[in-house]
């Protein structure tokens, strides 16, 4: 019995073996054709990630903060058309939507002027100070690199956040 059983698995065996090498191309003498592929980037310097643009702060000309980038709309082409800004709110609760052209924004990559205070530094890299000599001194120094961050530090609108709130809600519809 044992012997009928192993003969049986040999002959199935067989049989796909020989449906396998029959679905195998047939050998032509005609020379293969060379296969042409896209072009594909191996390489994006200077160029940021659609990714890491929400959250990014958006100010005005006065340095002040009006909001944060939300979402990037884009039409069927790939080119991004309109900037979904958050204005006000706390934590996302209360905040209220805007859809401006994108092309309106200009991207900075130098952090705002700022006062120091807490509130307009929650969102920057973090920096160390180093003191020599006999504290008559400091130096600061970033630790985030601008080459490596793949985003801008911050866009400006020209536009109060009062401007902004007033201006018609963006609802995502279907």
């Amino acid at each position: 019995m044992l012997m009928k059983s192993i003969a049986a698995g040999l002959a199935g065996t067989a049989l796909f073996a020989t449906v396998a090498f029959a679905q195998s191309p047939a050998t032509t003498d005609k020379a293969p054709t060379a296969v042409t592929s896209p072009t594909v980037a191996t390489s994006a310097t200077g160029e940021w990630r659609t990714s890491k643009m929400d959250g990014v702060n958006v100010y005005n000309d006065a340095n002040e903060k009006i909001g944060a980038i939300s979402d990037l709309l884009m039409d069927k082409s790939g080119n991004v058309k309109l900037a979904v800004i958050g204005v006000g709110g706390f934590l996302g609760m209360g905040e209220h939507m805007v859809a401006i052209p994108f092309e309106k924004l200009k991207f900075v990559n130098e952090p705002v002027a700022s006062t120091n205070t807490a509130a307009s530094t929650a969102n920057r890299p973090a920096s160390t100070t180093t003191t020599t000599g006999a504290a008559t001194t400091s130096t600061t120094t970033s630790t985030s690199s601008k080459a490596s961050k793949w985003y801008p530090d911050h866009a400006v609108f020209n536009a109060t956040k009062d401007e902004l709130k007033n201006m018609p809600e963006f609802k995502y519809t279907e």
